[in-house]
Order: C-alpha cells, then sequence, then structure tokens
C-alpha cells in the first residue's frame, strides 16, 4: 500500500459518516490552514445534479485555448484519485508528492477532530490552489451546494447550475423543489448565475435564491440557446450568433451543455474570439461519459464487429440522456443492446433503467469492488425487472460480457455494450481496460 492510499484511508475514518453535510468543520480546518480559501485565483462555481463535469471540462479547454491556466476540482475520481485536483501550473492531475503534502499538512492541523473525507480532501485542493498560480479556478460542487464544502467562496465570478433532478434525497430533500434550493445555495449576492432549463418547480427555487441575492440570472432557452444546424452548434443569445463545431463528447445533451458553458465565460467576460472557441471546443475531454471503447480488453471480450462504450451515468435525469444517445445509435445502426450495471444503494434504479425499456435485450448487473455502498446483483438484477427489462445477476464484469459474447453467438450479429449506472462502475471498467483518464 503506497503512501497516499494510506493517509486517505486515515482521512476517512476521521468521521463515522461519508456525508454529513455541513460548513463548522470546513471552516474551522481553513482557519488552522491559514485561510487558503482566500488566496485563490478567481473562480467558477458549478453545481447541478447532471452536466456538471462536461460543462467543466468545455470551461477548461476553451479557457486552456485562450491561453488561460485552469485549475480544476472535480469528483468522485474515476480510477486514481489525483483526477480531482488538475493543476494550472502544468495542467495536468496533481503529482503524488504535492497530494502527499497537501493532505499531510491537513491531516495535522486537523489534530484528529471530525472531519468528512470530502471536507479535509477539499481543503488539500484550497492549499495546493492557493499555492500554485493558475488564471482561473473551476470549483464543481461535490453534493448539493449550500452546506456542501466548496460553498466558503465568497464572490466567485461566476456560479452555474446545470441541470436539476432527483438523486441524493437521503441528503438533499425528497422533491425537486428542495433539491434544487440546495444547489442553489452556490449563488452570491450579485453575482452571475448562469441556469440550465430545468422543470418548473427547480427553476421557481432557483430563480428565488437569485432574486433573494440580487445575482442577475442567465436561463439556457431564454437568455441564451445552443442548438445543432447542418452539422454546426450554433450559440445565440440577444447580442450575437456563434457558428462553432458540434461537441466531441456524444449526446444531444451536450449541446446545451456547451452553451452553459460559453455563456458562463460571456458572464465571466472571459469568452474568447470565435476561432478559440471552435479550438477549445474540439479538445474537450471527459471521460466514463458515453465513451466509446475502441481498443483493449473490454472490445477483446466481445464477439469481433461489437460495440462497447462506458458511462458513469446514475440517476433518472442521466438514465434519459444516455437512452435517447442509444436510440439515435440504433435508429443509424441497428444491433441488440446489452446493459452491463452496477449501482450504489443511494441511487435509483428503476428510474433509471425505464428510458431503456424496449430498447435493451438484457440487463447484466455486477458488483462494484471499489466501494462498501453498492447494491448485489441480485438485488440490482430485481430491480431492473421491476422496470420492465430482462435481467440476470453476475459475480464479474468479466462473467458478465462473457455472457453477452454466448448470447450474440445465438443471435448471429454483433452486440452493442453499455457499461453504465455508476461512475465507480466505469472506472473500475476503465481502470481494466486500460484507459485510466490523463
Amino acid at each position: 500500500m503506497d503512501q497516499i492510499t494510506r493517509i486517505l484511508d486515515r482521512l476517512l475514518a476521521l468521521h463515522p459518516k461519508e456525508i454529513d453535510l455541513s460548513l463548522g468543520r470546513m471552516r474551522r480546518l481553513l482557519a488552522a490552514l491559514g485561510h487558503p480559501e482566500t488566496r485563490l485565483p478567481p473562480v467558477i462555481h458549478v453545481a447541478g445534479t447532471n452536466g456538471k463535469g462536461s460543462v467543466t471540462a468545455t470551461l477548461r479547454a476553451v479557457l486552456e485555448a485562450s491561453g488561460k491556466r485552469c485549475h480544476v476540482y472535480t469528483s468522485p475520481h474515476l480510477v486514481s484519485f489525483n483526477e480531482r485536483i488538475r493543476l494550472g501550473t502544468d495542467g495536468k492531475f496533481v503529482s503524488d508528492p504535492l497530494l502527499y503534502d497537501a493532505l499531510h499538512r491537513c491531516e495535522e492541523a486537523n489534530a484528529g477532530e471530525e472531519i468528512t473525507f470530502f471536507e479535509i480532501t477539499t481543503a488539500a485542493a484550497f492549499l495546493l490552489f492557493s499555492e500554485q498560480p493558475a488564471d482561473i479556478l473551476l470549483l464543481e460542487v461535490g453534493l448539493g451546494g449550500r452546506l456542501d464544502a466548496t460553498n466558503v467562496i465568497d464572490r466567485p465570478l461566476a456560479t452555474v447550475i446545470t441541470q436539476v433532478s432527483m438523486d441524493h434525497e437521503k441528503f438533499l430533500g425528497d422533491g425537486l423543489a428542495e433539491i434544487a434550493a440546495e444547489k442553489a445555495g452556490i449563488i452570491k449576492r450579485e453575482v452571475p448565475v448562469i441556469c440550465a432549463d430545468q422543470e418548473d418547480e427547480a427553476l421557481s427555487a432557483i430563480q428565488r435564491q437569485a432574486a433573494r441575492n440580487r445575482a442577475p440570472m442567465r436561463l439556457y432557452g431564454q437568455d441564451f440557446v445552443a442548438q445543432a444546424d447542418q452539422g454546426h452548434l450554433v450559440f445565440q443569445d440577444e447580442e450575437e450568433l456563434i457558428d462553432l463545431p458540434l461537441p466531441v463528447l456524444n449526446g444531444r445533451h451536450q449541446y446545451a451543455n456547451t452553451g452553459m458553458a460559453l455563456a458562463t465565460l460571456k458572464a465571466a467576460k472571459l469568452l474568447p474570439d470565435q476561432n478559440v472557441i471552435a479550438k477549445g471546443l474540439k479538445s474537450v475531454n471527459w471521460p466514463g461519459r458515453l465513451q466509446p471503447v475502441t481498443h483493449g480488453p473490454l472490445l477483446d471480450m466481445c464477439p469481433e464487429g461489437s460495440e462497447v462504450w462506458i458511462d458513469g451515468g446514475h440517476n433518472p435525469g442521466a438514465g434519459i440522456y444516455i437512452g435517447e444517445f442509444m436510440g439515435e445509435l440504433e435508429e443509424r445502426n441497428p444491433r441488440p443492446l446489452y446493459l452491463v450495471s452496477g449501482m450504489l444503494t443511494t441511487k435509483d434504479p428503476v428510474g433509471f433503467f425505464r428510458p431503456f425499456q424496449g430498447l435493451a435485450r438484457h440487463v447484466g448487473t455486477v458488483p462494484i469492488a471499489s466501494t462498501a455502498t453498492a447494491r448485489t446483483p441480485e438485488d440490482l438484477a430485481d430491480l431492473a425487472r421491476c422496470a420492465g427489462l430482462e435481467a440476470t445477476p453476475f459475480q464479474s464484469l468479466d462473467a458478465a460480457l462473457a455472457d453477452v459474447a454466448a448470447c450474440a453467438a445465438k443471435d448471429g450479429e454483433p452486440p452493442r455494450v453499455l457499461i453504465c449506472g455508476s461512475l465507480y462502475l466505469a472506472g473500475e471498467a476503465l481502470a481494466r481496460n486500460g484507459l485510466a483518464p490523463d
């Protein structure tokens, strides 16, 4: 076991709960560290249920194309914890020595006090971001917003609320309005807020918070839009129309995510010219989201001519987007769709699986080794059946793929395989295939 793993294990044991939303412990530790949160580069703060990572990745790509150095904080990671912290000094994930030093300093400053893993590791990220030079910090919320450990920034350049859907009800509330209100807790006084198209009850909650804070709000579909037109992406607001290449990330939902990123940069007065935007959009990279597998062991386990996709989406809203994309693939190139899925006990499998009814031929459910909160394959298979899908539990990803291969041999046609349901499973699949993010 290396020293990074050992210290992360120690930090994980500092609080009996994985999630305990509060800002008190975070503020205490930041004070003990000399308030690194006050010495950060200008911040763009991103919250929401679906699309946070894609919007952040697009922001980074366009900013870097314009010559800006970006610190980036995202979670969870897929393969290595280092993925959560990208430093603008070299544009790469934090190195092991720098990460260990920051974690060690936070552990010492915390002095054994109760604190959650996300809180203390976020403090370590703030230490690194305050000490390494960059022009912008792209800061993604971990969970919710109002009481999230990242919500200690007094005056960001802009705040972003991506699409809100049902997720983490145990911590954020049982209804869409309550969840949206928690997400909207990152809105700051007189700071621009860029908001995705929302269900009415979610939008009302966000608008109320913006009004309380006199925060000028830009709403997708009302103040700006991004749509495909004859093989291009057209971004339009009341001031201009910008003709751009289509997003490199798969799925129609990425049109809106790209529009959100561009509207955010415009509100922050950071939007470069059209040629620079186009260059940035061509370089967007966000692994584990409708990612095609073009080589490696996962593809080798499937019959020749198979398609394999990996996506970490894990809530009903994500299921709709992923199902729409798989449906579009089916229209263009029909072939049997097999899901290989693992999910956490905190998620809604029935809601996630429903969009695949009539589209997926079978679901192979698998365990997730990298978390203790995964559903058993048997439990998940039962819930997939409740969503109207045929399902069989398996004890490993390899076993589920072997079954797909056997079924495809009987069908006599190459399958389309989607490994889905959890970012943890997406990370395990990427690691199994030798595709760690960089």
